[in-house]
């Protein structure tokens, strides 16, 4: 192949790839989010250690714990009760650049902060860490199938 042909080639696969990015770009977005809200939920109910800048989950006051248990609900389950705080958890992707996970509860917000009263106990910010390995696998995943497709 001769210098102006293999560079006619190659501009034909680039072409193609940039085509076919933004397609693959988004279907890993939303398995990004997927995979981020479902690690979010999974970290409510149970104590989580330091997890990189995010502190670990204090124990709950005793007086929290017989409240909890006053009101129907298991003693030791930190941000679990009726399972709606979890069940709130959901992700959005936006166009082929970005995908948000979060929560429009306010006390997803006192959680991940924490109040003057609460100890902050953050759970998106640690699923977001302990996501990185599987987002940075989807992503390239996208990147591969889009020159494959070329």
């Amino acid at each position: 192949m001769t210098g102006n042909a293999g560079l006619a080639v190659l501009a034909q696969r680039l072409r193609h790839v940039a085509e076919n990015l933004p397609t693959e770009r988004r279907i890993a977005l939303e398995e990004i989010g997927e995979h981020g809200a479902d690690t979010a939920r999974n970290l409510l109910g149970t104590y989580q250690p330091e997890t990189g800048p995010f502190p670990a989950w204090p124990e709950l006051a005793d007086s929290t714990k017989a409240e909890r248990v006053r009101l129907g609900f298991t003693e030791n389950d930190p941000l679990r009760r009726s399972g709606e705080l979890a069940e709130s958890i959901s992700y959005r992707v936006d166009g082929t650049r970005s995908v948000a996970v979060g929560s429009p509860m306010d006390e997803m917000v006192y959680s991940e902060l924490g109040t003057v009263t609460e100890p902050p106990r953050p759970a998106l910010g640690p699923a977001l860490i302990r996501s990185g390995g599987y987002i940075v696998e989807r992503l390239s995943a996208a990147v591969t199938r889009a020159f494959r497709g070329a």
